[in-house]
């Protein structure tokens, strides 16, 4: 008897334990159970006595009434049916719940139903995509003078300044722009370790800083260009610790970096990869998530590919323009290094360092009559880097046919950010950036190209944000305030940011202020604006007022 009342109580202790049975229920049973064992007790007691004296005991219950006992009758306890029905019941209500709930969990996991009416390759590809449509206002400066900026693109585009009916930038006039933006990708799995992507978007000019459409195009289609398309290949060791990413092809910024450097519609192309270190205190990751940024609905910073508590090296090689008829392709050889630190659980600092190396991007003077180094213009630049002639044609000094860089680039850069969560989901970041251009030199840029220029080399950004900064439910929201400085010759004009100061490019400085506030799951309004004026040269100031309707999916 003792062995089934220590068995019953450990089966009820567990079924409280697994939230099976109330504990209040449990502890009612068991009161009522020590009652009627203590009631049977007596009456065994009783019966035992009377036997010994050679009397006998009736036995409880039907027998009993009736009168059909018999002396030495052995009684059994039993539970009443309405105490088992009640018990089932209990139980039944309890599990019903739970039952319920894995088994949609495990479906939901195993894909019940699924894997058995589609092929394998269909699970190995994942769509994805976004669409943005803008308001764009672009307001000069009253004291702006017309005809002081020549548009150097379009002058080369054209074949020389006489080519162009107005060969000058816009400086004076204020205009609106609608504009819209349709990207669609497909990532596909080929193994546990190797995917491959690809990316189409929408494209009114073949732009690496712009995936912009201007609206207004109904006597045409809108052009669509292939954005990215690429292998990436990750090694993670049996931990899930991922060491290793590799790139090739048509590939996103693989930089931690600010719009100073690197515009964020910019993609790269060549070869990338990222090498992880794991150092520190190895949070769970419930507390990593809540440090894992994208760059969802935060147009202006790039985190790169690491996690909280990781030493990393990122390396690069890009041709930038090929050529096969002088022999002299453009590329950019690059190389970061930095930290990414997670401590006391709310407080992560990221920090990299950065050398941007871009070879035979500078101009070069023809030979008088010839068209030897034409090669050296750039394909796409937008405005503000000092620029020299290249052609040497009669009238060139005058009127030149073709200019290009005047500077070499060879770019240093600090990139550093604050991300504090402890007022989770809200976060508060400090981002700053500090650019210095090695490439300039004054005295070979005269001797080469006959230019006397100043030194204009350096470029800075820092930026507060407050909120989410993924945005991606109902009610999310962020807010940032920035400083943007960029002098003439500090980074490339034809990767930096194209929204600031009207065209994009350097030689400019100013603020931006900026929001995003989601109206819908994945759907969010954003408003920026900014205003800039001319670092040197003739006055140029302008505000930009941009309004953005975004949706992911």
């Amino acid at each position: 008897m003792l062995k089934l009342r220590n068995t019953t109580l450990n089966l009820i202790e567990l079924l409280v334990q697994q939230g099976i049975l109330d504990k209040g229920k449990a502890e009612q049973m068991i009161h009522q159970a020590e009652q009627k064992a203590a009631a049977e007790a007596k009456a065994e007691a009783r019966l035992e006595a009377e036997q010994s004296a050679g009397g006998s005991v009736k036995p409880e219950g039907k027998d009993a009434a009736s009168g059909k006992g018999e002396k030495g009758t052995v009684r059994v306890t039993y539970v009443p049916d309405f105490v088992k029905d009640e018990i089932r019941a209990e139980v039944r209500k309890e599990l019903k719940d739970e039952v319920v709930k894995e088994v949609k969990a495990n479906a939901k996991q195993e894909k019940w139903g699924v894997p058995a009416a589609l092929p394998d390759w269909v699970n190995r590809f994942k769509l994805f995509g976004d669409f943005m449509a803008r308001s764009e206002s672009q307001f000069f400066g009253g004291s702006n003078r017309p005809n002081t900026y020549f548009n150097w693109p379009a002058i080369n585009a054209a074949g020389g300044i006489t080519q162009l009916g107005d060969p000058y930038r816009n400086t004076t006039n204020d205009f609106n722009l609608w504009r819209l933006r349709m990207r669609l990708g497909l990532e596909a799995k080929i193994t546990d370790e190797l995917q491959a992507q690809i990316r189409l978007s929408t494209s009114n000019q073949y732009s690496p800083i712009s995936t912009n459409q201007v609206m207004g195009q109904y006597g045409t289609g809108y052009q669509v260009q292939l954005d990215r398309a690429f292998l990436q290949y990750d090694y993670l060791d049996d931990k899930g610790q991922d060491w290793l990413t590799l790139w090739a092809g048509r590939m996103a910024n693989p930089w931690f970096s600010t719009d100073n450097t690197f515009d964020p519609d910019l993609n790269f192309e060549g070869f990338s990869g990222t090498f992880r270190f794991p150092f520190g205190h190895d949070y769970n990751p419930e507390v990593i998530a809540y440090h894992v940024v994208s760059t969802a609905g935060r147009q202006q910073f790039n985190w790169g590919y690491t996690k909280p508590n990781e030493a990393y090296l990122t390396l690069g090689a890009f041709p930038l323009e090929q050529d096969t008829l002088f022999g002299a392709s453009k590329y950019l050889w690059a190389a970061q290094g930095g930290m990414d630190y997670l401590f006391n659980r709310n407080n992560r600092f990221k920090i990299g360092v950065a050398y941007y190396d871009y070879n035979n991007t500078q101009a070069r003077r023809d030979p008088l009559g010839s068209t030897k180094y034409d090669w050296t213009a750039p394909r796409f630049f937008t405005q503000g880097n000092s620029l020299a002639r290249i052609s040497n044609d009669l009238n060139s000094s005058t009127e030149p046919r073709l200019v290009g860089l005047a500077s070499k680039f060879e770019i240093f850069d600090v990139t550093a950010t604050y991300d504090y969560t402890g007022f989770y989901p809200h976060h508060v970041m400090l981002i700053g950036s500090y650019s210095h251009n090695f490439g300039f030199d004054q005295q070979q840029i005269y001797n080469t190209l006959g230019e006397n220029l100043q030194p204009r080399t350096n470029a800075f950004e820092a930026r507060f944000e407050v909120g989410e900064p993924n945005i991606q439910q109902f009610g999310d929201w962020n807010v940032w305030l920035a400083y943007k400085y960029l002098e003439a010759d500090s980074v490339l004009d034809a990767f930096t940011d194209s929204n600031f100061h009207a065209y994009g490019g350097t030689n400019a400085k100013g603020w931006e202020l900026a929001g995003n506030y989601a109206i819908a799951n994945n759907t969010w309004l954003g408003l920026n604006w900014l205003s800039s004026s001319v670092i040197s040269g003739p006055t140029y100031n302008v505000n930009t007022l941009l309004i953005d309707l975004n949706a992911r999916f």
